[in-house]
């Protein structure tokens, strides 16, 4: 039997193991006599479910995209400094030819 709206009721009773502060939640056994009521809940739980795996997907491509993201800026400071030490790099070599001849 549902307790309010589509919240399915629930009891609340002690675990087998000597632990005091956890309880395990079971759901009520008024709801198993009536399938319809199970379809529903079934139905809800995957539709609850199938939201969250879209919640996680779209976290997970935001994510996946500032990181190619910050990998890409990373890439174009690097060709930045690579070109420099390479300018550097031919500058020096020219000034030592010059001092050598």
């Amino acid at each position: 039997m549902w307790a309010t709206g589509d919240m399915p009721a629930y009891q609340i009773r002690s675990p087998a193991s000597s632990l005091p502060q956890a309880v395990v939640v079971t759901p009520s056994t008024n709801n198993l006599d009536n399938p319809p009521m199970m379809a529903e809940e079934t139905t809800r739980k995957r539709e609850l479910r199938l939201f969250k795996n879209r919640e996680a997907a779209r976290e997970c491509r935001k994510k996946k995209k500032e990181y190619v993201k910050c990998l890409e800026n990373r890439v174009a400071v690097l060709e930045n400094q690579n070109k420099t030490l390479i300018e550097e790099l031919k500058a020096l070599k020219d000034l030592y030819c010059r001092e050598t001849d």
